[in-house]
């Protein structure tokens, strides 16, 4: 597996702030819904280039890294991305589970990161929308519900089209990626009431590519227990690298 090391940053550099930051929202995730567990979760954004593949492919790792048994599904059937994040082929996936052709368990991509493992999209289908609304998808997601502790599906962005939408009808939650400075809040408001027409559940929104002196303003941290050093009580500011993700 080559993966792309300025993306996949919680596995390749795990201690980081902006590692941190991505175990933070699976923390926040974990706990969204105390009475119903959420499993099968969908991650949109309201246009494209707004960095959700990277969070998705980042939050897939730190659940793995948390001993969770986690599926990354590519159902971005528009512009896949999984696979080149992993630096996986893609000559078979999703498409070809969907339209019968192969079992996912032929077409599973493993890497080199404990407890995940990897669903690529497969071939371009001419037909996304119909494919992912129909029965096939959810017979399989039921199928393998039991089979992964977290099922993460990475859709086209909701403000394109209707993709993402059908999936959060038949998932747990959905979570919004938002490129901080570059989309505008009529965007994410549109995109907002386009999962509220088909009552998703929208667990959150990410607020991505914050800038250096913006994060600082959020981000703090209690004091932690380093080897040779006392504990802390006071929460104490962190420096951030810039580029990191926020969750809200």
């Amino acid at each position: 597996m080559m993966v792309l090391e300025n993306l996949v940053i919680t596995h390749t550099d795990p201690k980081s702030p902006v590692s941190e930051a991505y175990r933070m929202l699976r923390t926040n995730i974990q706990f969204s819904c105390i009475d119903r567990p959420l499993k099968r979760i969908v991650v949109t954004s309201a246009n494209p280039h707004e960095g959700k593949t990277t969070t998705i492919a980042n939050l897939a790792v730190v659940f793995a890294q948390s001993c969770c048994k986690t599926l990354l599904i590519d159902t971005n059937f528009r512009r896949p991305r999984v696979h080149e994040i992993f630096g996986l082929l893609n000559y078979a996936g999703m498409s070809n589970v969907l339209a019968h052709q192969k079992d996912y368990t032929e077409c599973l991509r493993t890497v080199n990161i404990e407890k995940l493992e990897i669903l690529t999209s497969g071939p371009i289908p001419p037909n996304p929308s119909e494919m992912l609304s129909s029965k096939s998808m959810l017979t399989f997601l039921e199928k393998i519900h039991s089979e992964y502790d977290i099922i993460l599906l990475d859709a086209p962005p909701i403000g394109m089209v209707t993709d993402a939408a059908i999936l959060s009808t038949i998932t747990d939650g959905t979570i919004l990626v938002a490129h901080s400075g570059k989309v505008e809040i009529e965007a994410i408001q549109r995109a907002k009431e386009s999962l509220e027409k088909v009552n998703a559940n929208i667990i959150g929104v990410v607020l991505n590519k914050l800038s250096k002196k913006v994060s600082e303003k959020y981000y703090y941290q209690y004091g932690y227990c380093e080897e040779g050093k006392k504990k802390t009580e006071r929460p104490r500011r962190r420096k951030m690298p810039e580029n990191w993700p926020v969750n809200i």
